[in-house]
C-alpha cells in the first residue's frame, strides 16, 4: 500500500506491506486523515516529547531516528476483521476511531509511534473496541474532525466552563478554533479570541468568537466584558475591596463573620474570573499568561510546548491562579463529540481549509507553517495530485 513515512525529519511517499489486523482489531480503508499540530511539532521535536513521555512510563513515542507513518485523526471504512472481533461493524461501514492500538497489554498511539503506523496511508489497523460508526451520513470532511474536536470538548469539560463565563482563547490555530467552536456550542456567552494572524482571527470569528483581538494592538485582558464582569487585575484592588467590605459589615447589627458566611453560601464572595485557554504551546507563553491574567483566573493549558519552559510560580501563587493541563479525552467525550457533529449542534466546518493526497503531505506541512494560509488540511488518499486543494 501507499503511505507517507517520516524519517529523520523528511516525509516521503513509500510502498509498505498491507497491514494485518490482530485479535480485537480492524483494518480500515483510510478515507480522510487530519494533519495535527502535534504532527508538525513531532516532525522536528519528537525526541523532546519522547524524553518526557518516557518519564511518564511510555518509552515508545516516535523518535527522529525511526521511520514513522503518522496520522491519528482518522476517518475510514471497515475493510477487514481480525480474529476475535464482533460483526457489529460490517465491511464498508464508515467509522472514526480513538487512536490507540493494543497488543497484549502494550498500548501505543496510532501515528505517534514506530510501533503503531497511523493514517497517512491507504489502510490502517485500529482497535475494534475504540472504533465508532459514523451516524447521520456525516460528511467525511467533518467526521475526520472528531478526534481534534474531542480534544477541545475535553478541555472545555476540564475547564468547568459555564454559560455565564467569559472565556479567553489565546491562539487561534486548529486547537484554539476547535475550543472556540465547542465553547459556542455549549452556549458560553462571551468568547474572546486572540491571535497575531489576521487569517486566523477571521476563522475565529467564523467559529463564533464574540470578540477578536490582535494582541499586537490590543490586550485580550483589557476587553470591555472583562471590565464589566469585575475581574481584578491587581492585588491592591482585591485588598481594597476586602477592606471596603469589612468596613460596610462593621456598620451592621450582626457580627461581620455571620454576614460573611451568609454571603459565602450564596456565592457572593466567590471572585469573578475568566476561563483562559492557552492554545499556543511555545516557551514563555504560560509565564506570560500568569503575568497578565486577572486574579483568580482559571487557565487551561491545551497547547503542547514540546521543550523545556520556565514559569514564575510566585505569579500564580499571589494571584491564586488555577492552572490545569489537559490531554486527550475519554471514550464518552469522543462519542459525544461525534454525535454533536452529526446532529449539527457542534459546527466544525470552518476548520478545514484544504485537502491533499499522500504525495502532497510534505507540501501541506510547509503550508501549515504559514498561519495566513491554512488551518486544517485533510489527507485524502484517493487524491493523486501533490497540490493542496483549497476548500
Amino acid at each position: 500500500m501507499k503511505a507517507t513515512s517520516l524519517s529523520r525529519g523528511l516525509l516521503q511517499l513509500v510502498d509498505l506491506p498491507t497491514p494485518r489486523p490482530k485479535a480485537g482489531q480492524l483494518l480500515l480503508d483510510v478515507k480522510r486523515c487530519g494533519i495535527c499540530g502535534s504532527d508538525l511539532h513531532s516532525r522536528l521535536h519528537g525526541d523532546d516529547l519522547a524524553d518526557a513521555l518516557e518519564l511518564c512510563g511510555y518509552p515508545r513515542y516516535m523518535r527522529s531516528d525511526q521511520d514513522v507513518v503518522m496520522g491519528h485523526e482518522i476517518y475510514g471504512e471497515v475493510a477487514e476483521h481480525g480474529p476475535w472481533t464482533s460483526d457489529k461493524l460490517k465491511p464498508g461501514t464508515p467509522v472514526v476511531t480513538i487512536p490507540l492500538i493494543r497488543s497484549g497489554r502494550q498500548v501505543d498511539g496510532l501515528g505517534l509511534s514506530a510501533h503503531a503506523p497511523g493514517g497517512y496511508a491507504e489502510q490502517v489497523v485500529v482497535q475494534e473496541s475504540l472504533t465508532l460508526p459514523v451516524p447521520n451520513g456525516l460528511r467525511p470532511d467533518v467526521a475526520a474532525l472528531t478526534e481534534p474536536m474531542a480534544v477541545a470538548w475535553h478541555a472545555v469539560n476540564r475547564a468547568e466552563t459555564t454559560r455565564k463565563d467569559t472565556a479567553i482563547v489565546l491562539g487561534c490555530g486548529p486547537v484554539g478554533l476547535a475550543v472556540i467552536s465547542v465553547l459556542k456550542a455549549r452556549g458560553v456567552a462571551t468568547v474572546v479570541a486572540s491571535d497575531y494572524s489576521a487569517g486566523r482571527r477571521a476563522l475565529a470569528r467564523n467559529c463564533g468568537a464574540d470578540i477578536v483581538v490582535d494582541p499586537a494592538v490590543e490586550s485580550p485582558w483589557a476587553t470591555a466584558p472583562a471590565a464589566r464582569n469585575g475581574f481584578r487585575a491587581t492585588m491592591p484592588e482585591e485588598y481594597n475591596d476586602g477592606i471596603d467590605a469589612m468596613e460596610k459589615m462593621a456598620r451592621l447589627p450582626m457580627p461581620w463573620w455571620t454576614t460573611w458566611r451568609a454571603l459565602e453560601k450564596v456565592g457572593a464572595t466567590t471572585p469573578k474570573r475568566p476561563v483562559v485557554f492557552e492554545c499556543v504551546g511555545v516557551p514563555g507563553m504560560l509565564d506570560g499568561v500568569l503575568a497578565a491574567a486577572p486574579l483568580h483566573s482559571r487557565v487551561v493549558v491545551v497547547g503542547v510546548c514540546m521543550g523545556a519552559d520556565t514559569i514564575r510560580p510566585s505569579l500564580a501563587i499571589n494571584k491564586e491562579i488555577d492552572v490545569r493541563f489537559v490531554v486527550g479525552y475519554t471514550p464518552l467525550e469522543f462519542r459525544d463529540t461525534l454525535h454533536a457533529l452529526a446532529d449539527g449542534s457542534l459546527d466544525a466546518s470552518h476548520l478545514v481549509t484544504g485537502k491533499v493526497g499522500l504525495a502532497g503531505v510534505p507540501q501541506a506541512f510547509t503550508a501549515l507553517n504559514d498561519p495566513e494560509t491554512h488551518a486544517k488540511i485533510l489527507i485524502d488518499p484517493a487524491i493523486g495530485s501533490e497540490q493542496i486543494a483549497t476548500t
